[in-house]
């Protein structure tokens, strides 16, 4: 079975879980004292099994069944079978260190969802294929204009939201999925940099 799936089945089951029981939801969310004071380091992942609602849960799950598979195939070839699940993982503890380095002493703050792994997916995605068609929000757009206008909400959001969600770990996944991409292959970057001198949308 794929890496992707097995993720995506994972996170949906523990997630449809926690939703009925908050012990569970409590034992796994991101809450720094928790980290900091009783070294539960496994939060550091664990936060993104759990979503706050069904829709974060699909809107999330969605995005990677589409975007995962193709990079699943992708870092398979570069680091072996298990490539896309260290990816993967590391997007979601890199996203997240900036949140939790901020809010290390904070008893009130809580984060969760794999929104930051998800968003580091999608953008790994958009080096490989920056004019490919997307769908959001029933909209079709290239690919690489959504990752502009997505990183300037989140910058935006980030600065002045008040929306209880963390665009930080957005920003900080989506960075990360290009980072690591371009480390693995230093190569994606001339195919990126070709390929937008080329629209085909």
């Amino acid at each position: 079975m794929p890496i992707t799936l097995i993720i995506l089945a994972i996170t949906c089951i523990v997630s449809f879980m926690a939703f009925k029981n908050g012990r569970l939801m409590n034992d796994l969310i991101l809450w720094p004292p928790a980290i900091s004071r009783q070294r539960e380091y496994h939060r550091l992942v664990t936060y993104g099994l759990v979503h706050a609602d069904f829709v974060h849960l699909l809107f999330n799950m969605v995005t990677l069944f589409f975007f995962g598979q193709v990079m699943e195939r992708f870092y398979a070839s570069a680091l072996g079978t298990f490539g896309f699940a260290l990816f993967y993982l590391g997007g979601l503890v890199v996203s997240i260190l900036p949140t939790y380095l901020k809010n290390r002493d904070n008893p009130n703050y809580r984060s969760l969802g794999a929104s930051g792994a998800v968003s580091a997916v999608l953008f790994s995605y958009i080096l490989l294929a920056p004019w490919q068609r997307i769908i959001v929000l029933v909209i079709p757009m290239p690919a690489i204009i959504y990752a502009v206008l997505y990183t300037a909400y989140s910058i935006y959001m980030d600065r002045n939201g008040r929306d209880n969600v963390n665009h930080s770990a957005h920003l900080w996944g989506a960075a990360y999925g290009v980072a690591f991409t371009l480390l693995v292959n230093p190569r994606v970057l001339s195919h990126f940099l070709d390929a937008l001198q080329r629209p085909s949308f």
